[in-house]
């Protein structure tokens, strides 16, 4: 009875005082993110005994967004970016072909992100379309995709928008390459500038 009491005034308090909570300002900003990207097939492979070959390549990611404010949870995201990846010139497999992953492109798109409306830690959420301008190598024992391309990417987003006012970010992206048959991970820390 006191459990049920106590979760149905949470839910009253919830309802009557979520209008008074903001997870991101109305208004326009510009978003800044630096991290690290690691690219990999879409394939789950079957190396028989070669279970240690690493096929994924890595390097440094940066992304801009011009951020339109629409609603206190709601916001447009045009973007662009770039990341560079390359893979381990040392790897050593004996009699081997030497499989990678990589993306070297620039990426340019829009998404939309729908924000929780929690102060001083949002998490949100964000899904969109772009493309990707670049060298594309998908190599593989099931794939062998080597272009410079333009591809559709399909981008996707978790992470938590954090301060008083929601500034700072910290959240994990992938970028899905369906012409390519791979998927870049992303680990990035971003800050909004306001413009108004």
């Amino acid at each position: 009875m006191i459990l049920s009491l106590r979760f149905s005034t949470a839910i009253v308090f919830t309802v009557l005082f979520s209008s008074h909570l903001k997870a991101q300002t109305t208004g326009k900003f510009i978003k800044a993110s630096i991290g690290y990207g690691s690219s990999s097939s879409y394939y789950i492979e079957d190396y028989g005994n070669q279970d240690e070959v690493d096929v994924m390549g890595g390097g440094l990611y940066l992304q801009a967004e011009y951020v339109l404010g629409v609603k206190s949870w709601l916001s447009i995201r045009p973007y662009a970016g770039a990341i560079f990846e390359s893979v381990d010139k040392d790897q050593n497999i004996q009699n081997q072909p030497q499989y990678k992953v990589t993306t070297n492109a620039f990426l340019m798109g829009g998404k939309i992100r729908i924000c929780a409306p929690i102060p001083w830690v949002a998490p949100f959420i964000e899904g969109g379309i772009g493309t990707s301008i670049g060298k594309f190598e998908t190599f593989t024992p099931n794939v062998n995709f080597n272009k410079s391309d333009v591809l559709m990417h399909i981008p996707f987003s978790l992470g938590l928008a954090i301060g008083r006012k929601h500034n700072f970010e910290i959240g994990i992206s992938g970028y899905f390459h369906p012409a390519a048959k791979q998927s870049t991970g992303v680990f990035a820390l971003g800050y909004s500038f306001p413009l108004d």
